[in-house]
């Protein structure tokens, strides 16, 4: 299968890459730069000079696949209503490419704002544009089934770990060396599933290659890990107190230290035959080079 992949050296993206190469299929990625090229094509994998800006030079690129997997997004979170628009943009772009052809388009999104204080479900739908939220990814790929799209959607855990993460861990650990002290909301027991980047990768190429449209699926290792427990892992890491803090304590980082994401993969694993073998978000914590030094390794 030839497969065209946003994000494609991204955290997410690199291991859906590597993983879609090594079960045989052709791998064409979106790069921005001329390294990222080169990291792609040592991958085994053919780089597609672009942007998400680029919406006709998406629309060609879906047109030229058999499948489109969709990892990228901007997360610097100082402008996270512009980004969701962005990506909103590239979702029907990518659709457009790939209108009548009943291809599959595969779309990330998360897990954490589905069903706060019980396990959520594959079922569950997202509260998106609820509040003021401005993400809409599944809504998106939700409006492309009738015009001939196979979408659905991948749901990655808050924490999807492993070394050379840049993700919520990292701001965690960042606070922490700020503040001298690793701290958890309350009484720490709001939960956050996780899951190890390429065990999420195994996902989405299972996905892409079983899914028939209009699924839901959840790339989730770990129901539902304790926040204490994640906070107590990093005051291990950083040799601080582990105490607990205000939700001002985290700054504008409060709404995510707070949720409560336990989350469900239970449907997912049983429709795609998928079993995560890497690393816990604890242990990843403890080995995974996430306390090194900036610019280390």
């Amino acid at each position: 299968m030839r497969v065209f992949v946003t994000g494609a050296t991204g955290f997410v993206g690199s291991a859906v890459v590597q993983e879609l190469v090594a079960h045989g299929h052709q791998v064409l990625g979106l790069v921005r730069s001329r390294s990222g090229a080169q990291a792609l094509e040592a991958a085994g994998a053919q780089a597609v000079h672009g942007d998400l800006e680029d919406q006709d030079g998406l629309a060609r690129a879906a047109a030229s696949a058999d499948a489109v997997i969709h990892t990228a997004f901007n997360h610097d979170f100082s402008r996270f209503a512009e980004n969701c628009d962005l990506d909103r943009r590239a979702i029907e772009a990518l659709g457009a490419g790939l209108e009548g052809s009943s291809k599959s388009l595969l779309v990330t999104s998360g897990t954490a704002r589905l069903a706060p204080g019980r396990l959520a479900l594959e079922t569950d739908l997202p509260k998106e544009g609820v509040d003021g939220y401005p993400r809409v990814s599944e809504a998106t790929a939700a409006g492309l089934l009738d015009r001939g799209v196979r979408a659905s959607v991948v749901r990655l855990a808050p924490s999807t770990h492993g070394a050379g993460d840049h993700g919520f861990v990292p701001l965690l650990i960042d606070i922490a060396r700020r503040t001298g002290v690793s701290a958890y909301p309350g009484d720490g027991q709001n939960r956050w599933s996780g899951v190890h980047r390429r065990d999420a990768a195994k996902v989405y190429r299972l996905a892409v290659e079983r899914g028939a449209g209009g699924e839901r699926y959840h790339a989730v290792a770990e129901e539902g890990v304790p926040f204490r427990e994640i906070a107590a892992a990093i005051g291990r890491g950083l040799g601080l107190p582990v105490e607990s803090r205000p939700p001002e304590h985290f700054g504008w980082f409060a709404m995510f230290a707070g949720m409560d994401a336990a989350t469900s993969s239970a449907w997912t694993r049983q429709v795609l035959g998928w079993e995560p073998v890497e690393a816990g978000l604890i242990a990843d914590i403890e080995g995974a080079g996430y306390f090194d030094p900036p610019g280390a390794g």
